[in-house]
């Protein structure tokens, strides 16, 4: 026994100065921490199969839009606002998920499910390298640039919060891991996974953090309260290595137990958090996220006490996870391999534990005088109302430092127009006081950018991604935005990005898009 934990902490050793010495040669993700969108129930288990693709919101780029003004939004069933305005309203998301899981859908052969793309999750899975505010808070980005589509163009509001320059001015965090050991998670791929990434992170984290873990199954038990680290690294370790699949799915019992004993082991002026980590195939007791989550309402609301959701398995239940994330204040991540596991555990959540901005909602105010028409690109479920912009009890997104947020609009311009486009507003609340802030960031129309090729290469990285999610999500290799490029040509910008920015996030995904023009053939 004292053999095998030598041995493994060695191994914890190794993994984490690995994964720190990978820090230094690569940049930070845009989604260092995490849309929400439409999604379909249970394990999207419709795999490789036949989906009819979305209507496009509206009809087809240019065609009609004459007729049509103001903000032009639609969900999949291609139905538009009842009535034109000039704001688009949204809660902040960090989410990656969705990217995630539909490349390993791809690299496995399938067809990704059109209702589990979420656009805003493509791009915010890459870096962008927007100014960095001086102290809390956010710096506010607005840019834009002319398509191949008469009058339209695509524009790009970017947020991002301070770096954590310092991991030791965090406070400390009080985490409590919720792991499903369900026979779904004995594949490889999952519950394996999940040890080794804990493993890392458990050496990684500071002496003064504290971690719990809750299992569950058809049931759900604390294994290991909340514990200070500092002396006790052991007691993690071991709790993680005993850590076997057994039955059924009650994801609802492991969330409950979860923030129960979050609540139980909560500490005052720390970051109080509930990480899930599970396939999310909920098969026994509620399955519901808005049932889950009401039970633990108290404890989210009173407490602050976030959830932050890790997808595991090439059967994942996007939607359940996705929901509960949004209903929990918190974000998800979806992981496929040992490295992308160890590079979050190690990494991305230790250096984003702490917030620095809570219920942070954007609302981008377009110029009548210049725009004709407009449509968001994806935060289809994180849309709010235009009058809740100011209403903090109206829920927002939850940010760490680090952080960076891209949201894209396809705007159809006035011809000739030249003055004034766009104001964009980011509002939050300290994560201490509560108190409310905002921050904002214009756009002129003769500041767009002639063409997407002079634009710059977080604008073309941003467009790129945009436009891989279309396509996905319309089914075949040209999606419906416009300028939209043939699927071929997206993997050649892809790579060229990549090439310029050495950047092997990019690279990953030109080899996706290149796997989904074998799929959607031109």
């Amino acid at each position: 026994m004292l053999e095998r934990h030598r041995v493994r902490r060695l191994r914890a050793g190794l993994l984490a100065l690995t994964a720190a010495g990978g820090l230094l040669l690569t940049g930070c993700s845009a989604s260092d921490g995490g849309g929400h969108g439409h999604a379909s129930d249970g394990a999207n288990g419709k795999r490789g199969g036949a989906y009819a693709p979305a209507p496009a919101p509206g009809g087809q780029w240019g065609e009609d839009s004459g007729e049509q003004e103001g903000e032009q939004r639609g969900d999949s069933s291609g139905e538009i606002a009842p009535s034109p305005d000039y704001l688009s309203t949204f809660a902040l998301d960090v989410d990656t998920a969705s990217y995630g899981y539909a490349r390993r859908t791809l690299a496995e052969g399938y067809t990704p499910d059109p209702s589990t793309i979420r656009p805003e999750e493509f791009v915010n899975s890459f870096r962008q390298d927007y100014r960095r505010p001086d102290g809390d808070g956010f710096s506010v980005t607005v840019d834009g640039a002319r398509t191949d589509t008469e009058d339209w163009s695509l524009v790009r509001v970017g947020l991002a919060t301070r770096p954590q320059e310092d991991e030791s001015e965090r406070p400390p965090a009080a985490l409590t891991f919720v792991i499903d050991v369900s026979g779904s998670m004995g594949e490889p791929g999952r519950l394996d996974l999940v040890r080794d990434a804990l493993d890392v992170m458990t050496e990684r984290l500071r002496e003064d953090d504290s971690v719990a873990i809750v299992t569950f199954s058809d049931g759900a038990e604390t294994v290991l309260p909340m514990t200070r680290l500092g002396g006790h690294r052991d007691r993690v370790h071991d709790a993680v290595d005993e850590l076997e699949p057994t039955d059924s799915t009650n994801l609802g019992a492991g969330v409950e137990t979860g923030y129960a004993t979050a609540v139980e082991g909560l500490r005052e002026g720390a970051t109080n958090r509930v990480v899930l980590l599970s396939d999310a195939l909920a098969n026994t007791g509620d399955t519901d996220p808005d049932t889950i989550l009401e039970r633990i309402a108290g404890a989210r609301r009173e407490h602050g006490i976030t959830l932050f959701g890790v997808g595991v398995g090439s059967d994942y239940g996007d939607a359940l996870m996705e929901r509960l994330a949004d209903k929990g204040d918190g974000h998800t991540t979806y992981v496929s391999t040992e490295d992308e596991a160890r590079t979050l555990f190690s990494e991305q959540l230790p250096r984003t534990i702490d917030l620095t901005a809570r219920d942070a909602k954007a609302q981008v105010a377009f110029d009548p005088e210049t725009v004709a028409e407009f449509r968001p690109i994806g935060y289809d479920n994180r849309q709010v109302a235009d009058e809740d912009f100011r209403d903090d009890r109206v829920d927002g997104g939850e940010v760490g430092p680090g952080h960076t947020v891209t949201a894209l609009y396809a705007v159809r311009t006035r011809p000739g127009a030249s003055g004034h486009l766009a104001t964009a507003t980011v509002r939050w609340l300290d994560p201490d006081t509560r108190t409310p802030h905002e921050e904002s960031g214009d756009l002129e129309a003769r500041s767009l950018h002639e063409g997407l090729s002079t634009s710059p290469e977080g604008l073309r990285v941003a467009a790129v991604a945009a436009y891989f999610a279309d396509a996905l999500r319309q089914g075949h290799s040209r999606g419906t935005l416009p300028g939209q490029p043939s699927l071929r040509q997206l993997a050649d910008r892809a790579e060229e990005l990549a090439h310029n920015r050495e950047d092997k996030d990019l690279h990953g995904l030109a080899e996706a898009i290149r796997v989904a023009n074998q799929r959607y053939p031109d």
